[in-house]
């Protein structure tokens, strides 16, 4: 016969403010653990969306990133017209890209200065990006020193409302468009017409990338090959998709050092509910010795204090979810290991982590509540109802 669940309810009521400090300790360890899940979850979101998987980012051999790549306009020219790649009236769908870094401040300080990635590309580059759209003015020019600004750059980025003028390179470009994607990594870039921009900067007739739309999904496998078995190119073609996928290393340091202080909060949290429990069985020695007389086996008193230790850090693992709740949808930034710029991001708080979150609060009442339960279910009848 198991003692009643509205048993345990009831006493998690009485001992309310014991109750209430150790479901908030738990709480505080659970929102460590679930909130650095919604920030890593964000952010790959982030990037995920910010790539097609028909789309192919031709790149230098060896090199890890856009801006680290040079491709020439010869090697250009000659993948130009290869078999596979997708046409939109007639006209390829490749874009000859160049890629740097700008720096730019803060609205709200001036001094917090961060690298902002400036892609130049070609006219046909806008629309090899189906998912992004213009939410504000107009696309840049060809041939005009002009930009149009990703979403998150115009909502931080100081002199980037249309009509302000940014400097970088040889002078001044104009804004005249802010763009947005579905949380994808462009939010975060400014775009300008290729040549200009390479010109500005010095590049000459040499750029960082080359991006090809494949007609279909044999097309790009076979592109991909093509770019990697042509001796005359020292390219390599990659995934649109992979290649921004491969940028979550810039959680790693984040994700691990999150759950590191997470596991070592647990611990504490763990012995929070020990001693929570200790004292309850302390306190309730002779309502165990009630319990036994009236037929409640060990088992049962064992049974009965692990589900009050459970209820305790499940109400915990609630709070601590509750906590972390208003961060869903809030603008985070992080820099970005592989392109050595600002990436924007949106923390997501899934199901999956509210989940992970409980079931990561209910381990710790398990653990923390074990001991001090079979200390309950050990104690002798006659022992408990003498105990003072």
């Amino acid at each position: 016969m198991l003692v009643p669940v509205s048993y345990n309810i009831r006493n998690l009521v009485v001992r309310r403010t014991t109750t209430l400090m150790t479901a908030l300790g738990v709480g505080l360890t659970v929102s460590v653990l679930v909130g650095i899940g919604t920030l890593v979850e964000g952010l790959r979101t982030s990037l995920e969306v910010g790539g097609d998987p028909l789309n192919l980012i031709v790149m230098r051999q060896g090199s890890t990133a856009e801006l680290v790549s040079v491709v020439s306009k010869e090697d250009f020219e000659q993948l130009k017209f290869a078999p596979g790649i997708a046409t939109n009236g007639g006209e390829p769908l490749i874009s000859h890209e160049v890629l740097t870094v700008v720096n730019l401040p803060l609205r709200t300080d001036p001094e917090s200065v961060s690298n902002i990635t400036l892609r130049g590309l070609s006219p046909v580059g806008t629309r090899m990006r189906p998912g992004v759209r213009l939410t504000e003015g107009r696309w840049f020019e060809t041939g005009r020193r002009e930009v149009t600004v990703g979403k998150a750059v115009n909502a931080k980025r100081a002199g980037t409302s249309v009509g302000d003028m940014l400097y970088f390179g040889r002078g001044d470009w104009e804004v005249v468009g802010v763009f947005e994607t579905d949380q994808g990594a462009f939010n975060s870039e400014i775009w300008a017409d290729g040549n200009l921009a390479a010109a500005d900067l010095g590049r000459g007739s040499m750029r960082s990338s080359i991006l090809v739309r494949a007609q279909d999904e044999v097309a790009a496998k076979a592109l991909t090959s093509l770019v990697a078995d042509d001796q005359r190119l020292t390219l390599e073609a990659e995934r649109e998709s992979e290649y921004y996928a491969k940028q979550m290393v810039s959680a790693g340091p984040v994700q691990g050092l999150g759950a590191l202080i997470a596991v070592i909060m647990a611990v504490g949290s763990c012995f929070a509910a020990m001693n929570t429990m200790f004292a309850a069985v302390a306190n309730r020695a002779r309502e165990v010795g009630i319990l036994r007389l009236l037929g409640f086996s060990r088992v049962s008193i064992l049974t009965s204090f692990m589900l009050e230790s459970l209820l305790l850090s499940l109400v915990g693992g609630l709070l601590g979810c509750l906590m972390v709740a208003p961060l869903h949808g809030f603008e985070g930034r992080i820099g970005n290991f592989t392109t050595f710029a600002e990436t924007s991001f949106q923390f997501q708080l899934t199901p999956q982590y509210v989940v992970g979150g409980m079931v990561f609060a209910a381990v710790m009442g398990v653990v923390g509540g074990f001991i001090p339960s079979w200390l309950a279910a050990r104690k002798s009848v006659l022992g408990s109802l003498g105990a003072v």
